[in-house]
């Protein structure tokens, strides 16, 4: 027995700690958008690996591939604004449906014609990555849901899953495609860019796989169908007296007012979807991620890969091979991300996992070996992506329930905006043979983005709708011992943002207060 004990405990604290037991109770439909995402990585990695060699191949010049990605995230921020602003009012569904549709669209386009112009406009209007990161309207719809329907103390384990899932998606991705792109192009007959358009039809391909899966997602998804569970506490003696909500009959009146009124008005403007101590909060971060997203149009994934075979010219099953560990990687480091935000907050997390891959960045074009280049990229990619669960999570925690589909899909829209007008830039410089100059000053940019965020929001607290979250599965009253629950609720949150252990509120049927707020509060310390 104590052998079985000295086993099962610490197995039990490590499925804890990384999160492992709270993903596997997540439920179906979280389980389908992860699994969506890893298929739509995937596939983003595939295409990243090949784009601007595909390109090189037709004769294309360097400013012209660099306009061209430039182009394509232009398209993109206007695609993703529109449907990320009416995902909600038509259906959270359908719009995944339709991206996914987008996706089979361009895939097919870049499989049948090398025309420059056609392959500029499918993806303009259709979706594909050129740069092997996130793009279309898919991450902020998914990343809303997936609040909705898991409780705030969770929701970190369940990000961090979600990022280390796309990761590896994008590390398979990469696998394959050099190995596939090898074997093409070694068969009799077969051209580099018969070799290439194989790796679109794969893509298109994996678009009807995600429109399937889409498919099996249920109506728990929508917007607003989330079970309402309010708490109600004991406001006169023990004899029960006046009850109300945690949140105020009032609050939650006016909010059902206003929605009604600007109903119409909030599809034209994102920001009447946003309360003004939001908006304050989101201007903020987005001059932040604008600085960031800047750096990252500058040495997008796919300009990597292309100064990577122009530098040490590559076989391509080997390139795939050695970018395929760099996510292999990443997938690895973004496992600890929410064990590590649980102790030292969401912003430290951020600030300290990234701040030393910008470096990393602006370091890579030093060394001549291709060794110490591959040691560079990998300890860059183990600690850049760390910083998205956390990211993530803190965006979730700072705005509103009714408002996290249009933050994240307006932060979505300036992060691709402020990324679509470097690849230009990306493209002189590697034309001129000064690609090197792109790594420096976007590794620059990034330290910068991260001494900012650590300067403006090291000390940010969470909304207090966090906390009645955290408590949803809680309906019995709460003895608060005479306490006024917004007093005890504003004491709870300031402790908590201070790191300090708070008590669990007694409740008066002597259920058993959840493990997951003890000890270990929902990343307090942000």
């Amino acid at each position: 027995m104590a052998i079985k004990d000295s086993i099962s405990r610490p197995a039990y604290w490590v499925a804890q700690e990384l999160g492992l037991k709270t993903i596997a109770g997540a439920g179906k439909d979280t389980h389908i958008l992860i699994l969506g995402r890893f298929l739509r990585m995937f596939a983003y990695g595939s295409v990243a690996l090949v784009l601007a060699l595909y390109f090189a191949t037709l004769k294309i010049s360097d400013e012209r591939i660099g306009l061209f990605i430039t182009l394509t995230l232009l398209g993109d921020v206007f695609i993703s604004l529109l449907l990320t602003l009416v995902a909600d009012k038509l259906g959270r569904r359908r719009t995944l449906l339709l991206g996914s549709a987008m996706m089979v669209f361009s895939g097919v386009v870049f499989a049948l014609t090398g025309n420059y112009y056609i392959l500029l406009l499918a993806a303009i209007v259709g979706v594909i990555s050129p740069s092997g990161s996130e793009i279309g309207p898919f991450r902020a719809i998914e990343e809303s849901t997936l609040a909705q329907l898991v409780e705030a103390t969770k929701r970190s384990d369940v990000f961090a899953w979600y990022v280390v899932l796309a990761a590896l998606g994008t590390s398979a991705g990469l696998l394959v495609c050099g190995w596939m792109v090898e074997y093409y192009q070694s068969l009799e007959g077969w051209t580099d860019v018969d070799a290439y358009r194989a790796i679109f039809w794969m893509y298109a391909g994996l678009g009807v796989a995600k429109a399937c899966l889409t498919f099996l997602l249920s109506r728990e998804c929508e917007a607003g169908r989330k079970r309402e569970l309010v708490l109600v506490t004991e406001s006169e003696g023990e004899d029960g007296g006046e009850t109300e909500p945690l949140l105020g009959a009032r609050e939650m009146h006016a909010t059902n007012t206003d929605n009604g009124k600007q109903s119409k008005k909030s599809c034209l403007n994102p920001f009447a979807q946003i309360s003004t101590k939001s908006r304050w909060i989101l201007l903020r971060l987005c001059a932040l991620f604008c600085i960031d997203s800047l750096a990252s149009g500058m040495v997008p994934f796919s300009l990597i890969n292309f100064y990577m075979d122009r530098k040490f010219h590559l076989p391509k099953s080997k390139l795939g091979s050695i970018m395929s560990v760099t996510w292999l990687v990443s997938s690895l480091g973004n496992i600890f991300a929410s064990s590590i935000a649980k102790r030292i907050g969401l912003i430290k997390t951020m600030v300290f996992t990234h701040l030393p891959s910008a470096i990393f960045l602006a370091l890579l074009p030093i060394p001549t070996s291709l060794v110490l280049t591959i040691c560079l990229l990998v300890g860059r990619a183990c600690l850049n992506s760390m910083d998205q669960a956390p990211r993530s999570a803190f965006l979730s925690a700072v705005v509103l329930a009714e408002e996290r589909t249009a933050v994240m899909g307006i932060v979505n829209v300036v992060k691709t905006l402020s990324q679509s007008g470097c690849p230009v830039i990306t493209g002189i410089l590697a034309g001129r043979d000064r690609f090197w100059i792109a790594f420096v000053v976007a590794g620059s940019m990034k330290a910068a983005y991260d001494i900012g965020l650590l300067t403006f929001f090291v000390n940010t607290k969470l909304h207090g709708h966090e906390q009645e979250e955290s408590n949803l599965r809680t309906t019995e009253p709460v003895e608060t011992d005479g306490e006024s629950p917004d007093n005890r609720d504003g004491d709870v949150m300031e402790a908590r943002a201070e790191g300090q252990e708070v008590a669990p509120t007694t409740v008066s049927s002597r259920r058993a207060t959840p493990r997951s707020l003890l000890g270990r509060p929902y990343l307090a310390a942000i």
